[in-house]
């Protein structure tokens, strides 16, 4: 394993580095013509001597090119691929080679907003975000012409043919899933580009004026429906444990209850208060009342 990784890293560092060859060809013809003009000279073919030696020295600045820490270029000899160059110096023969340059750093894309219909029939509008790095410098360049226009317009397809395939309610409940699922569809008709899709992500889904009051009206609906399920939950259960009190206390003690009830209701003066009690509570004093009118109405008659 070890070997194959040493392997690939010099395979990697020979094809980055660019041979001096070019750069040293003219300092050496260069040195050569100059050495000639001073050992001619004064003689006529002095003069010829130094005019190609500063020639050869022009050419010095076309053999030399830099690419910074982020870039990677393609070197082209008579328009056909010869290498690629990583980031630093490297060198080329001028006029016969030729560079292009490539950003290898994290793209991001604007998708603008695009008018979709849904499955369900409904005009919604959306943007969106494709981030995206290219991995391979020369597919990039060999095989696209502009690669970042091409995937953003293979993007916009792309929006335009899943949002129509779904409806609203999925649209909105699940756009990291339709997000990743166009990532996904990109990134796998892309990779001859020589990029990857890092991810998609879906910024605005815009609606119709009239479909938002639907959706607000259905909310608002959807609010008081369970707004009554937690109330009657409740009831219940007050229901229940009332049920439960009433069964563990005695007529005495429910009847005591109400008394305090009744006491602390008495502070406040301005209430008229209708108190309703079970017959079976004051059942002995209605027996009582009743044995008693009996008997005064026996005691007048005689």
């Amino acid at each position: 394993m070890n070997e194959i990784d040493t392997s690939e890293s010099s395979a990697r560092k020979s094809k980055y580095s660019g041979s001096p060859t070019p750069f040293a060809f003219f300092v050496i013809i260069f040195l050569i013509f100059v050495s000639l003009a001073i050992f001619a000279f004064p003689n006529v073919s002095s003069a010829i001597f130094a005019v190609v030696a500063f020639v050869s020295l022009a050419f010095l600045p076309g053999c030399v090119a830099i690419n910074k820490e982020w870039e990677e270029a393609i070197v082209l000899r008579f328009g056909k691929f010869q290498r690629l160059v990583g980031p630093g110096f490297f060198f080329k023969w001028p006029f016969a080679e030729t560079f292009l340059k490539q950003d290898k750093r994290i793209i991001t894309l604007d998708v603008s907003r695009q008018e979709v219909m849904t499955r369900d029939n409904i005009s919604v509008s959306v943007d969106a975000v494709v981030f995206m790095k290219v991995v391979s410098t020369k597919d990039s360049l060999v095989n696209i012409q502009n690669v970042w226009n091409s995937v953003m317009k293979y993007a916009q397809t792309t929006l335009r043919d899943v949002i129509g395939d779904v409806e609203l309610d999925e649209l909105l409940a699940r756009r990291d899933e339709i997000a990743n699922r166009i990532a996904e569809i990109v990134d796998r008709e892309t990779k001859d580009w020589g990029v990857d899709i890092t991810s998609v992500n879906l910024q605005n889904v815009e609606l119709p004026e009239d479909m938002k009051r639907v959706i607000a009206r259905q909310a608002e609906a959807e609010r008081e429906k369970r707004a009554v399920i937690i109330k009657s939950e409740g009831e219940l259960t007050a229901a229940e444990n009332l049920e439960k009190a009433v069964k563990q206390m005695s007529n005495r003690a429910l009847y005591l209850r109400t008394l305090s009830s009744l006491e602390d209701i008495s502070y406040d003066q301005s209430n008229t208060i209708v108190f309703a009690i079970p017959m079976d509570m004051v059942k002995g004093e209605i027996v009582g009342l009743s044995a008693f009118a009996g008997a005064n109405k026996a005691a007048k008659e005689t």
